[in-house]
């Protein structure tokens, strides 16, 4: 038996059966045809090699809500009937090789640019352009939109409308991404967020638009297939941590208890980054959470056996590894070297 046994493990997350403790993290590859945002057989086939090798749980990469909801050139969406039937063919091809999928849904909010969304503005909490360029598309962020009330509920409407999209296109449930510095943690973040309504405040009164969308999707398709994603750091300020981080995730778990989450989903570009008092973020959530925990954040093999043989996370996630080695389970288990990730190799194409 491979001397990793905690990962290669089956377990449940809630309603979702996986095959190992092995979760493939969510990343952005902007390979669907731009001007509908359909994928395609080429991503189903990305997919299914991930299941095949047995990665327990398949994160999708971010799937947006609406057409204003997009950040980058290529990505996919869930919110048109040709989106939805076009995805049928990804998760008929994970289920096929006895893999769980579950789409991230995802609006990017500020962090976008009118040329990328049909000549829209993007939308926020507050009209506060974030620092930098977008992502792939090198143009400066805009300044936002300040949404309205109508807006915010229109919004919450369409999270709640992609997540039983992506039921009925086969997936087995929704990763909400509330983390980054995308439109949730716009609204969770004293810097974007300069409202005055009940929206705006201090942290917990900031959570409101997060317990909005939250409740709305546990509404239209049930607690057991909903994962929430949450962080610290920001695409547009990665430095950023928060000032008190204790403080910071009980609050963040007090309002995921209030809206009956079940499965969190914590984000840090490492995982073993001191946080607080010597401890990483997943030693500190874990004091205040005793349900599923998906962790992230340059894992490897042996970071990821210690943090599950320690407690702090059900399910170890995987990035950029999983898009150098399709077969990354097979290697570990047979002792063999991963391909190391390379950006100008592996970007520009799905192996």
């Amino acid at each position: 038996m491979t001397r990793y046994s905690k990962l290669f493990e089956r377990t449940k997350l809630e309603n979702l059966q996986l095959k190992t403790r092995t979760a493939m993290a969510p990343m952005t590859r902007c390979f669907a045809d731009d001007e509908t945002g359909v994928v395609n057989k080429e991503i189903a086939q990305y997919y299914r090699r991930r299941a095949k090798d047995g990665i327990g749980l398949i994160i999708s990469e971010g799937v947006v809500i609406s057409d204003r909801a997009k950040g980058n050139p290529g990505v996919p969406g869930i919110y048109t009937r040709e989106q939805i039937e076009a995805w049928k063919e990804v998760t008929n091809a994970v289920h096929e090789e006895g893999g769980t999928i579950i789409a991230q849904i995802w609006h990017v909010g500020r962090l976008s640019h009118h040329e990328l969304i049909k000549g829209q503005q993007p939308q926020a909490p507050s009209a506060i352009a974030a620092d930098g360029q977008v992502p792939r598309f090198r143009k400066p962020y805009e300044t936002p939109e300040e949404m309205t009330k109508e807006d915010i509920k229109e919004v919450v409407s369409q999270y709640a409308q992609a997540a039983k999209n992506a039921i009925e296109a086969g997936f087995d449930g929704v990763e909400i991404h509330g983390a980054h510095g995308y439109l949730i943690d716009q609204f969770n973040s004293e810097f974007s967020n300069k409202r005055t309504d009940e929206y705006g405040g201090d942290l917990k009164q900031r959570l409101t638009f997060m317990k909005e969308v939250i409740s709305a999707v546990i509404d239209a398709i049930g607690a057991e297939r909903v994962v929430i994603r949450f962080s610290p750091h920001k695409v547009d300020a990665p430095d950023y941590r928060w000032d008190d981080a204790e403080k910071a995730i009980q609050t963040y778990v007090e309002a995921f208890k209030e809206v009956g989450v079940k499965i969190i989903h914590p984000s840090m570009l490492n995982f073993y980054e001191d946080v607080k008092d010597g401890k990483n973020l997943y030693e500190i959530v874990r004091n205040y959470w005793s349900g599923p925990i998906i962790g992230v954040g340059d894992l490897t093999p042996d970071s990821a056996e210690r943090a599950l043989e320690a407690g702090w996370i059900d399910v170890a996630a995987i990035g950029r590894p999983l898009i150098a080695n399709p077969d990354y389970l097979h290697r570990i288990k047979q002792d063999e070297p991963l391909v190391e990730y390379d950006p100008a190799t592996h970007l520009p194409k799905l192996i």
